[in-house]
């Protein structure tokens, strides 16, 4: 489990096909203070669990394997060397909740419209579909690069974030453009109750 707090901006150092899933490595400072094989890490919002770990420097190199699913439905599979990722260590129990409830598991893709600075803020409208859109509500949370961020806008098939200057600096989002795929996983707390009230988990159910 994670807030939607990034701690800081890892980099990639490389993606490549392994034996079994891709191999995916990112540098980190403060995220890799700790760490150990095991532990879970959000990776652009997306939950990955650390394979292994070396030292480079004041840095660490953490490991990863992913799966092919998982490269599919999530914008990592077009991180390239250098690329810039937003990095969350696993909420600890007793811990602020300085944002709000996010899994770690990716919900789709959507596509930044707009990105731009509007005054001293910036304007971020995000496409995405409509099994998703569903989920979205004015002044809802959402996660989006693993960010949690506030619902100001909402249309048919997208929706607007504002983004306040410290946000845009110490994440990713600042290497972003009008174009780039983001990865999206709306407010859990939405989804359990339209389950409650519709019986509709939002995904085929599976013969028994």
């Amino acid at each position: 489990m994670f807030t939607g707090i990034v701690e800081e901006t890892g980099r990639v150092e490389s993606a490549r096909p392994g034996p079994a899933a891709i191999e995916l490595r990112v540098r980190a400072r403060l995220c890799g203070r700790g760490l150990k094989p095991g532990d879970s890490l959000a990776v652009n919002g997306c939950c990955l669990t650390v394979e292994k770990l070396r030292a480079a420097g004041r840095e660490k190199v953490v490991q990863f394997a992913v799966l092919q699913e998982t490269w599919r439905l999530t914008n990592l599979q077009f991180a390239r060397p250098g690329a810039g990722v937003n990095l969350e260590r696993s909420l600890r129990v007793g811990s602020r909740m300085g944002g709000h409830f996010v899994t770690g598991h990716i919900d789709g893709l959507g596509k930044i419209r707009r990105w731009e600075q509007v005054g001293r803020d910036y304007l971020l409208q995000v496409a995405a579909p409509a099994r998703l859109m569903r989920h979205i509500v004015l002044k809802g949370s959402v996660a989006v690069d693993g960010i949690s961020l506030t619902v100001a806008a909402v249309r048919k098939n997208s929706f607007d974030i504002w983004i306040i200057p410290h946000t845009r600096a110490v994440t990713a989002l600042r290497e972003r453009q009008a174009g780039d795929a983001v990865n999206l996983e709306t407010d859990l707390l939405g989804k359990f109750v339209e389950r409650l009230l519709t019986g509709d988990s939002g995904n085929p159910v599976s013969p028994a």
